[in-house]
């Protein structure tokens, strides 16, 4: 099911005052609840099992959803902190076989591709907030990142 359908149903669920929805789409079932401090969804496939992963917290969802396009990047020594937009995994190449899009040292620029995060079998690219030169990299290749875990420092004091 796709990320950006489960967000739209947790912003009905908030406008339209209903207490719980639950949707299943092929084999996969989202059931979103404001009792509950969470939304589950559960893969029937995996129900023997009993195998349910926590997506996105249900009474902050709203926040996040109004805060994660227009969210500044965070400062931290001389650097900006590039956060995760989503819970999936980070890969720092389009394809195995080719090179990485950035390494330490690089000059980016506002809107330069830095990565992909895979999330939910689709591939979501994820840009540069600003200019600057790549500090760090947090992460390794195929590892799973959290929302809001840093994944790049971008140093913007250079003279470009």
């Amino acid at each position: 099911m796709d990320l950006r359908k489960i967000k739209k149903l947790i912003e009905l669920l908030n406008e339209s005052g209903v207490g719980e929805i639950e949707i299943t789409e092929g084999e996969d079932s989202v059931r979103i609840s404001r009792e509950s401090s969470t939304k589950k969804m559960v893969n029937k496939d995996e129900e023997n099992v009993a195998d349910s992963r926590e997506i996105i917290p249900t009474e902050s969802s709203n926040k996040k959803n109004q805060s994660e396009s227009t969210k500044p990047p965070q400062k931290l020594d001389n650097g900006f902190d590039v956060l995760s937009p989503m819970v999936g995994t980070f890969y720092a190449c389009p394809s195995p076989d080719e090179p990485p899009y950035v390494k330490v040292g690089d000059t980016v620029k506002e809107g330069d591709t830095l990565c992909i995060i895979e999330a939910m079998k689709m591939m979501n690219q994820i840009e540069a907030d600003v200019s600057g030169v790549i500090k760090s990299i947090r992460v390794q290749n195929g590892d799973p990142v959290e929302f809001d875990q840093i994944i790049f420092v971008i140093d913007q004091n250079t003279n470009n």
